[in-house]
């Protein structure tokens, strides 16, 4: 199916994306990768840069639809919130951040590049502006401006994010990684620690209820 053919595509450039960065994805190289001829995938993306844009499109959505699950909307914000800046902070989405600061850098050459990250730029915030409004109507946080504590985080992760090439261990004890979790825990009226405390029960929960179940 020509569907299923485009979404293998991207998705195959999306990993070269991912693994080596955005300037190595070609039209060749994907063809490579796919075993088929370059003709095939110059048929559903003529201009390579188009192609580009998709693949950074299929790894930030993936990247969101992981850290704020869609199946998870009924939990607590506060668990929803702790998984989104804690998974950021730990590192498991090192190759994500390295992606974001590669494709914010591409995008200033790049028509599509730039227009697809700022439409996911945009789409993750209002993710998290939702989720901190519903946070606020439960009495979990408290902020008079959800949109405004929201681009406080946001840029606090991206300001993050710019290191995530450095392999440099931190100066004078000050770990960056929690800056964002800070930063939430102080616009939202949080006791410092709670979203460690609740990723941490959340993961707990998980494994219980997956060891639990019936094999």
């Amino acid at each position: 199916m020509p569907e299923q053919r485009r979404a293998e595509i991207v998705e195959t450039a999306a990993r070269i994306a991912l693994e080596e960065g955005l300037e190595l994805i070609t039209l060749r190289r994907v063809a490579e990768e796919l075993s088929v001829r370059p003709g095939l995938i110059s048929h559903y993306f003529p201009v390579a840069d188009h192609l580009v844009s998709e693949a950074f499109t299929d790894a930030a959505a993936k990247e969101r639809e992981s850290l704020l699950p869609s199946h998870e909307q009924d939990l607590p914000p506060v668990d929803r919130l702790a998984r989104f800046l804690v998974g950021l902070a730990d590192g498991d989405y090192l190759d994500l951040s390295r992606l974001w600061l590669n494709a914010r850098h591409l995008s200033r050459f790049k028509d599509p590049l730039r227009l697809a990250v700022r439409t996911q730029e945009s789409l993750t915030r209002t993710a998290l502006v939702a989720l901190i409004d519903r946070g606020v109507q439960a009495g979990e946080f408290t902020t008079d401006d959800a949109l405004r504590t929201a681009l406080h985080i946001l840029i606090t992760v991206d300001g993050l994010g710019s290191y995530a090439n450095d392999d440099a261990q931190p100066e004078g004890g000050l770990d960056p990684s929690d800056m964002a979790i800070e930063t939430a825990e102080t616009r939202l009226g949080l006791a410092p620690g709670t979203l460690r405390v609740r990723a941490r029960a959340r993961s707990a929960d998980s494994t219980a209820a997956n060891a639990a179940a019936p094999r």
